[in-house]
């Protein structure tokens, strides 16, 4: 259940183009601190590098949650806001399910090696100068293999994928904005120990692109900021801020 003081923030749509944009329009027209947008659909539901986000009716969990960064805990670690995310999603899962989700770096959750969740945080000002940041969350709950688009069906899955839900979507919703809206704060500490002992592919060597030349690489986890931390192939260790891992 909600706890009560969130239920006047929650805004309700059947189908949105992306709750992301709404949020950026809320934003600008005056949203609170802790507003949730929520939409049953999206028709440009988008992620990271702009890719698509498929977002069909009835099966997902669309939704945006905008932060004034003066009253958020991660102001001065907003690159950690995305991985705080990761953890609350797959806590969410755990706690409402017998799954046990994993996070792709930087922002994927995946179950049985395939994508069911994407997060995509964006920063902006309001017309007073002042910071927001608007953390979007797309999940496929409970979407038919057969129903995710030719591009995408080998690596696209669901929480409930060939099984029958245990929980609603609301149950799921209500436990990822409790985790996130919480007043209890973790440290820096606590969400990079969450979030390492969830990561996929640790210890593996892989491809990574999207931050120059692609390269091969072994990852050993994330840093301080939240950086994904990689072992080169000439036994160079550095950490990157952006780019894709392949295996």
């Amino acid at each position: 259940m909600l706890k009560n003081n969130l239920l006047d923030n929650i805004l309700l749509y059947s189908s949105l183009e992306s709750t992301n944009n709404t949020a950026k329009s809320l934003i600008l027209s005056g949203a609170t601190h802790g507003t949730v947008i929520l939409a049953d659909s999206q028709t440009k539901g988008r992620g990271r590098y702009n890719r698509s986000f498929f977002s069909p009716p009835g099966h997902g969990i669309y939704m945006s949650i905008v932060l004034q960064l003066a009253k958020s805990h991660l102001r001065n670690h907003l690159n950690l806001v995305t991985l705080a995310t990761a953890v609350a999603v797959c806590e969410s899962i755990e706690a409402t399910t017998e799954k046990v989700p994993q996070i792709k770096w930087v922002n994927d959750i995946f179950l049985h090696q395939r994508k069911v969740s994407g997060i995509l945080t964006e920063k902006m000002v309001d017309k007073e100068n002042i910071p927001w940041i608007i953390i979007g969350i797309g999940i496929n709950f409970s979407t038919p293999k057969d129903a995710f688009p030719a591009e995408i069906k080998d690596t696209a899955g669901s929480i409930f994928l060939e099984d029958t839900p245990t929980i609603t979507r609301n149950q799921l919703i209500a436990e990822i904005i409790n985790h996130l809206l919480s007043p209890y704060h973790r440290t820096t500490q606590e969400i990079l120990s969450e979030y390492k002992k969830r990561m996929m592919l640790i210890g593996k060597e892989t491809l990574i692109t999207g931050s120059g030349n692609p390269f091969k690489g072994t990852i050993l986890g994330v840093d301080e900021e939240g950086c994904l931390v990689v072992l080169k192939e000439n036994d160079q260790q550095i950490s990157l801020s952006v780019g894709e891992i392949w295996q």
